[in-house]
């Protein structure tokens, strides 16, 4: 024992001055254990149950995340068939629509051109009329010229009746 002495002397160790740094030692350890410790010790606990608690609802927002990536994928979709299915409607609408205005127009057409028929039938009897007074005038203007007096009444109406019947054959 005597050699551990002799080199521990060497070495400038002293008991006492080694007992009193272990007792400081051992003070200073127990108001950090009390004081600084336990307080860095709760702080980093509750470090860890927030990152802990962190991660757990990072986890719950990647799943309502997901969650809604689906009920959206899910509503675009029933909006897309909604819309597809709004156009067809509008488009067969539109052929209902533009087949009734196209009857219309031809049924007006139709009518436009009956009613210009008519027309058409009316003036000609009217100038078929015209021209049949115009051509008894113009034979019973001839014959008085031609047979150099002037013709009776009853002349007139036999010339007439003539006249209308070869124009009428």
């Amino acid at each position: 024992m005597e050699q551990v002495n002799a080199l521990l002397e060497q070495f400038g160790f002293d008991w006492p001055k080694f007992i009193a740094q272990i007792i400081l030692f051992l003070i200073v350890y127990g108001v950090l254990s009390k004081f600084a410790f336990g307080p860095i010790i709760t702080m980093l606990e509750e470090r860890r149950r927030r990152i802990e608690e962190g991660q757990l609802n990072a986890e719950k927002i990647k799943q309502q995340l997901a969650e809604a990536e689906q009920r959206y994928s899910e509503l675009l979709q029933k909006a897309n068939t909604e819309a597809q299915a709004l156009i067809e409607e509008a488009r067969k609408s539109s052929a209902a629509i533009t087949e009734k205005q196209l009857q219309d127009a031809i049924r007006d057409a139709e009518g436009i051109i009956a009613r210009a028929h008519q027309d058409i039938e009316v003036e000609r009897h009217r100038m078929v009329a015209d021209v049949k007074k115009e051509m008894i005038g113009l034979v019973v203007n001839t014959t008085a010229k031609v047979t150099g007096k002037v013709l009776t009444p009853e002349d007139q109406k036999r010339l007439n009746e003539e006249t209308a019947a070869q124009l009428a054959a």
